[in-house]
């Protein structure tokens, strides 16, 4: 867009700048006012001015990620076998820029993981004492279940039943609930940021969700479903 004459009339204009010819005159920065530690920190600031016209880098723009990770490959054949001070160092910004975004979507996964797992305690606690609570306004049903010839086991088995329905239906809603909610999700972003089908639930998460949350209340049920197997029939027939 530019020709080379721009160039060179931009870095003649810059050496013969007044803050250009201060700086070169003198042995602290005209900038900050500090002393430079050796040259190479005066030159170094005679380039930031302009005074000085040799380059320090080179800023390269490839035209996707193949083309990208080409470059790197070639810099990386280049540099070995040379020596540290021969060799060319370069920063991959889109990478580094990735690496940053990686972290930080990271960090908050992590986060709603912690709230997730708080969540799933807190409720695991609740189906423990829901259930509890079950097996103490049906202890007479106990009883009757023993008088007639149930064991312990069968006892536990139905508790344990119980416990995995109330777990498919909810894991089962839950999942309900996220189809129906994607639909108005994806069409809200996608008019905020022109950017369709962000929100998915893969079928096989689905399934996985539904049989966790039937393991949870299954483990949630498995001490009060043993105490109701371990009550005594008779004691059990007697209470109102």
């Amino acid at each position: 867009m530019y020709t080379r004459a721009l160039t060179d009339y931009l870095l003649e204009q810059a050496n013969d700048s007044e803050i250009a010819q201060a700086q070169e005159e003198s042995d602290v920065n005209v900038l900050t006012n500090q002393a430079f530690q050796d040259d190479y920190a005066k030159e170094t600031a005679l380039i930031y001015l302009g005074a000085v016209s040799r380059p320090v880098g080179i800023d390269i723009y490839p035209k996707n990620f193949e083309a990208k990770d080409d470059i790197k490959a070639y810099l990386d054949d280049y540099n070995e076998g040379l020596p540290e001070e021969e060799q060319i160092i370069y920063n991959d910004l889109a990478e580094l820029i990735g690496n940053i975004m990686t972290d930080l979507i990271n960090t908050v996964t992590y986060v709603l993981v912690g709230f997730a797992a708080i969540s799933l305690v807190v409720s695991t606690i609740m189906i423990g004492i829901i259930t509890y609570v079950s097996v103490i306004e049906r202890t007479k049903e106990i009883g009757i279940l023993r008088s007639v010839g149930a064991r312990k086991k069968d006892i536990s088995r139905v508790f344990n039943a119980e416990t995995l329905i109330v777990g498919f239906i909810s894991g089962s809603l839950g999942v309900g609930l996220s189809y129906l909610l994607i639909i108005p999700i994806n069409q809200l972003i996608e008019q905020v940021t022109d950017t369709a089908n962000v929100a998915s639930l893969a079928p096989t998460a689905a399934t996985v969700l539904i049989v966790g949350s039937m393991i949870l209340t299954l483990v949630a049920g498995v001490i009060p479903s043993r105490m109701a197997a371990k009550k005594d029939p008779v004691v059990a027939l007697r209470t109102e």
